[in-house]
Order: structure tokens, then sequence, then C-alpha cells
């Protein structure tokens, strides 16, 4: 029987016992519905997975063992920031989800001009919430240890200053002739992708004011859902762990 993958917010130490946060302790006794004495794999972000023992469970109230702590080796040495433009319906749960698989350090929800999603206190920090939780999930599914963040909604002056620390700032643009391959390795990357019906040519010319490099992933224009999915996997490929 596979053990599950569950995240935590709660501290875990080895030999020790661990009270698991609301979500995990919902979704383990509720959800899974499992009992004293089955197993359980915990992370909770700190780059280790620990195997545990449940010794109480409840619908909302569980509590288990820590056993043993060990490495997680599942973290690409390549950072990559993704900045990605706010979509309608569950493209952006796909976008987060996908690029959680592939790696991604942390994901930042942008506003353009052409974006068709609105949104402002409540209403943002359900939805940033929510994928929150599709990072987790995704990440509980895969391997990690780690979760990356979503950042709240930023406009593209914030989101050219919070990637300033990037050696390589990339910009997505299907009329371009500069690909991917032709690229030094970087050790960090930002990545921006636009909303469906794509970024005008100020917001363009912006980014590549700012230092952002455009570039191509082929002759055929990728949805927005798409785009970032294939360009992480590039990436990953040229500079990440695809590739080892």
């Amino acid at each position: 029987m596979r053990i599950p993958r569950i995240f935590t917010d709660s501290p875990l130490n080895a030999g020790r016992r661990c009270q698991l946060d609301d979500n995990a302790a919902q979704h383990v006794g509720r959800v899974l519905r499992m009992q004293p004495g089955q197993s359980l794999l915990l992370f909770n972000g700190d780059g280790q997975d620990y195997s545990a023992t449940i010794t109480e469970a409840g619908k909302k109230h569980v509590e288990v063992n820590v056993e043993e702590a060990r490495p997680n080796m599942t973290e690409s040495g390549l950072e990559i920031v993704l900045g990605q433009t706010l979509s309608k319906g569950d493209r952006m749960d796909y976008a987060v989800q996908k690029a959680v698989e592939m790696g991604v350090t942390r994901i930042v929800p942008l506003s353009t001009e052409r974006c068709d999603v609105k949104l402002k206190g409540d209403r943002e920090e359900k939805r940033l919430r929510h994928w929150q939780q599709v990072a987790i999930s995704a990440a509980e599914q895969c391997g990690r240890a780690r979760v990356p963040e979503i950042l709240p909604v930023m406009s593209l002056p914030d989101w050219f200053r919070h990637t300033e620390d990037c050696d390589l700032r990339l910009v997505l643009h299907h009329r371009t002739e500069q690909s991917l391959n032709s690229l030094e390795k970087p050790a960090r990357i930002a990545l921006m992708v636009g909303p469906e019906g794509g970024l005008n040519p100020e917001e363009i010319a912006s980014a590549e004011a700012a230092g952002f490099l455009p570039v191509a992933l082929g002759p055929r224009v990728l949805r927005t859902e798409t785009a970032p999915v294939a360009a992480v996997a590039l990436c990953q490929w040229l500079w990440g762990d695809f590739g080892t």
C-alpha cells in the first residue's frame, strides 16, 4: 500500500510526537480516513521528509509519532521565479500545479492590460489561499519537500522590481527569433508569461527596458497555461536537473 505524503505546518522532529495542523488533520482523518498504527510521510518545507506513525486519529484531530528524518533530494539547483498572468477558470490552477511539478521556486500572479481577471480584497485573498493549496497538493504528489510560495498579485512595475536579483530574466514572446538554448547557464531565472491575448507592445517594451530578454519557444503560439509548463521544462533541461 502506498504511504501518503502529507504537508503540515507543524514543527517536525524525529523521536517526538506531533499534532498535525487543521488542514493536514482533516485530510488524514476525514478524507483518507486513516487509523492509528498506519504510516505517513510528512514534510513541512524544511527540505526533509519525516516518516511517522499515527497514534491518534479523528476527523479534526490527528497525532503522530515522528520516527525518522531524511533529506529530500528533489529540489533543483536552478531557481525559477514564475510570473504568471492571471487567467479564468481552472487555467490558473493548471499553471500553478504544473509549475510546482516542474520545480519552480516561487509563483507571482501578474495583472496586465489584457488580463481578464481582476482580484482585490477578500476575493484576492481567497484565490491566493486556493492556489497555495493547489501548490501544496502538487508538492505532495510529486515528491517535493518544499512548497513554492504564491505571492500576492503584482503589477508589472512591482514584478520588475521583485525580480531584480535574478541573473536571467525572460519574457515569453512568440514574435522573436531568440531561443533559450542560445543563452548562457544562469543560477536564478525570472520567467514572465502573458495572458491569453498576449502582452501588448508597450508591456513587452517595458519588460525589455527593465532587463527582460524576449524569447520564443518555437513557431507555434502556446496558451497561457501551456507556456509556463513548456518554458520551465526547457529551462530545467538546459540548466536544471532534467538533463542530469
